[in-house]
């Protein structure tokens, strides 16, 4: 059984571990993945149709526990404690939930002091307590009769009478005052751990395709006479294709993984088939094209690659000789068919690109379809979303063609 120390509006975790508000999604199942012995049988939780439309859900079955990340941004909003009987819990380093000790209304008010009325709810027959950063639901169905409110009227308040003995049937650790309307907050100094995370990518192109990015990054802060964690520092880099190897490492810093590719099954629609399809051109180490990652549950490359929030500015120009061209972008959350009515079909048909681990395994989430337009590939989920965007070069000249140039 955990042990767990409560940090209201902040975290849930012990002396090996915690799970942080704000915290991103890759780093909460990296955590997983190292106590795998300990913490078992975890679902993963979405909807496969409208992916933005519910929170992404870690659930750790065997300790009665949700981790709630936000759909769009993919960081921990809310951690759900939703059976106590199967975790031990603390506050300050004095367990008020234990096989032993009972989490009833009065050992919250013990451990947690005075706050708020609570709220009820007749519809679900709960109970809400709620702490700055902190709820507790307590269940009321066992209950001869609803709790009684008592005027307060030195104070305008009413107060609720609770039956001695309530034991408490859920909590909720979240940000801020309101658990409906509750957020991640931004990616706490813990979880920086070093690295540096893209907040956002926008796209730089001219009227014929992609020319690079403009990316503004966030790394934990330092500087003479300051803590390395004493706080966030932002910075905006430019990369373009042609780019080498060390401009790249100057304005990005060094890479936080390295993968190994041991297959393409694209590059038989490469003019050079037996060349492999690197970020780096084999031959000249320059810059040669940008994978931009959307990480969609669902998707076979799903947590390999945090979410790239990026941004791809068009111009679409409209009929007539007098027509002015019309500004919009393309986003992480645009679907294929928005995509296509701005941009237009594409004249050939899809590749279908099908993933498996092995010849002897099937790809649970299906094929993906690949449509090219102005020098980008999109990867098509099924559900109509984006899985990645590919984004080429203009093609270099061949050497003949490069001497043919200088001689003339």
């Amino acid at each position: 059984m955990l042990d767990l120390e409560v940090v209201p509006e902040r975290s849930l975790g012990n002396e090996q571990w915690e799970f942080a508000l704000g915290m991103p999604l890759a780093q909460a199942i990296s955590i997983l993945q190292k106590h795998c012995r300990i913490i078992k049988n975890v679902q993963v939780l979405y909807s496969e149709q409208t992916p933005l439309s519910h929170d992404l859900i870690l659930n750790l079955t065997q300790d009665g526990i949700k981790l709630l990340f936000g759909a769009c941004n993919q960081r921990l909003k809310v951690i759900e404690v939703y059976d106590l009987s199967k975790v031990k819990l603390k506050y300050c380093g004095v367990h008020f939930n234990t096989q032993a000790i009972a989490p009833t209304i009065e050992q919250i008010d013990q451990s947690f002091g005075a706050t708020h009325p609570g709220v009820y709810n007749a519809a679900e027959q709960l109970f809400h307590l709620n702490f700055r950063g902190l709820s507790f639901s307590f269940q009321l169905d066992s209950w001869n009769e609803a709790p009684k409110y008592e005027p307060n009227f030195a104070h305008g308040l009413a107060s609720l009478q609770i039956p001695h003995g309530a034991t408490v049937k859920r909590m909720y650790i979240s940000a801020g005052n309101n658990l409906q309307d509750t957020k991640a907050p931004v990616m706490p100094l813990a979880c920086f751990l070093g690295n540096v995370y893209a907040e956002c990518v926008d796209v730089l192109r001219d009227g014929v395709g992609p020319l690079g990015l403009r990316l503004r990054l966030l790394t934990a802060g330092c500087g003479p006479g300051v803590m390395a964690d004493a706080k966030v520092r932002a910075v905006e880099r430019n990369i373009y294709f042609g780019d080498s190897c060390q401009d790249v490492l100057s304005a990005l810093g060094s890479p936080h993984k390295v993968f190994y590719k041991s297959e393409d099954k694209m590059k038989i629609h490469s003019p050079s088939p037996h060349k492999q399809d690197l970020l780096f051109d084999s031959s000249t180490h320059l810059v040669k094209k940008f994978v931009l990652h959307t990480n969609f549950p669902g998707h076979y490359n799903f947590n390999i690659y945090h979410r790239c929030d990026f941004k791809i500015p068009l111009v679409i120009k409209k009929e007539g000789a007098a027509a002015q061209g019309e500004d919009c972008t393309l986003t992480t959350y645009s679907k294929w068919d928005q995509i296509q009515e701005l941009l237009g079909h594409p004249m050939e048909k899809p590749v279908v690109l099908h993933r498996s681990s092995s010849a002897n395994n099937t790809n649970p989430f299906g094929s993906t379809f690949c449509f090219g337009l102005q020098r980008m590939i999109f990867e098509v989920m099924q559900n109509n979303h984006i899985a990645s965007v590919t984004l080429y070069g203009a093609p270099r000249p061949s050497s003949r063609a490069r001497t043919e140039a200088i001689g003339h």
